[in-house]
């Protein structure tokens, strides 16, 4: 078979390479990013993703001076020579890292040929990244919802063993580890419900709802409804709003949990700052939420992780304040559905403020 040429060599222009229009025509056809290569694995072009994915293209020379993955260029070698298909998984790790799946196909333009070298080979990438990441966070969650609920309930059967046994006829130490259990059981309940809240939630993400809400109503209903809390604490809530309805579409149980999540978080982690603040502004076409507590504030390095399921800035402070590591979690996927924007803003020894930011309803 001869050798075909599938590109030509611009007079004047030296190394600049004119691909075959249609060969290009059939790389710019796919959505991921395509390079077309002659047997021996030198490139001839590709498409417009694969340049946004591996910089300029270095039309005319070998694959391995364009793509810095040794694992693929041998599976091109090979599917030069024996013209077999492959599929190769790599990651490139500039600017960012990121992971690929590479398919190595051999074309023939000769149905009568099924075997040997092939004329062309192409080249199509698939982007893991976001996959193996859903993936990653998917095992993590698994792992730590678990966690979270075998420490209680390891909890709850060593003591009713004890209850059982040694403590069978000790009324002081029943009540005592009754109560330990009864804790324990709620904490599990209310791990439970924010699981099932934040499923439900996720499902429901991509449905933005319709219905308009006052939030300067909803903003009143928590104050009020948590202010038993407050008072326990020792804590002050302030409420600060326009005298006018501030309306947008939402849902407004999922806009109630939102702002309790918030407010209570304040409450637990900023107590010694002895207030908390809820205030509501209008910002062009935006309405901002944001609660602020005047507490310890949260480390830099911390802020990035906040919205992750079961991140804790101090696990052990926050079990013992009864919370299960998805408030912000929720949080996050509750504003998400309103197409809404959460930002936080810390500062150590200075306290912490959440805002969230939702379009105005045009209703």
């Amino acid at each position: 078979m001869s050798e075909t040429n599938y590109y030509t060599t611009l007079p004047g222009e030296g190394l600049e390479q004119r691909l075959d229009p249609k060969l290009l025509a059939l790389a710019g056809a796919y959505p991921e990013p395509t390079l077309l290569l002659d047997r021996s694995g030198i490139v001839l072009g590709g498409n417009a993703a694969a340049e946004a994915m591996l910089g300029r293209m270095r039309v005319g020379t070998p694959i391995s001076l364009t793509l810095r993955a040794p694992e693929v260029v041998e599976a091109v070698r090979e599917a030069g020579i024996f013209g077999a298909a492959g599929r190769v998984g790599f990651n490139l790790r500039v600017p960012v890292e990121r992971s690929y799946e590479a398919h190595i196909l051999p074309i023939r333009f000769d149905p009568a040929v099924a075997a040997g070298a092939p004329d062309l080979v192409m080249l199509v990438f698939r982007d893991l990244t976001q996959a193996m990441r859903v993936d990653q966070m998917r095992a993590d969650f698994v792992a730590n919802a678990s966690h979270e609920l075998r420490t209680p309930l390891a909890s709850v059967t060593g003591f009713i063993d004890t209850l059982r046994g040694p403590a069978r006829d000790d009324p002081a130490m029943r009540e005592k580890f009754l109560g330990i259990m009864s804790e324990q059981a709620r904490r599990m309940s209310r791990l439970i419900d924010d699981l099932l809240s934040l499923s439900r939630i996720e499902m429901n993400v991509h449905r933005m709802p319709e219905t308009p809400v006052d939030l300067v109503q909803l903003a009143a209903h928590v104050r009020d409804s948590l202010s038993p809390l407050a008072h326990e604490r020792g804590v002050e809530i302030v409420l600060q709003t326009p005298a006018a309805p501030v309306v947008v579409r939402g849902e407004r149980d999922d806009l109630i949990r939102l702002i309790e999540n918030l407010v209570e978080n304040g409450l637990k982690y900023g107590a010694n700052g002895k207030r908390v603040e809820i205030s509501l502004r209008l910002e062009g076409q935006e309405a901002v939420l944001t609660i602020r507590d005047f507490g310890p504030g949260i480390a830099p390095e911390h802020l990035p992780r906040l919205t992750e399921r079961f991140y804790r800035v101090d696990a052990a402070h926050s079990r013992e304040q009864g919370g299960t590591g998805l408030g912000l979690a929720i949080v996050k996927h509750i504003a998400a559905r309103h197409r809404a924007r959460l930002g936080v803003e810390s500062e150590v020894g200075k306290g912490a403020a959440f805002s969230v930011r939702f379009p105005l309803s045009t209703a």
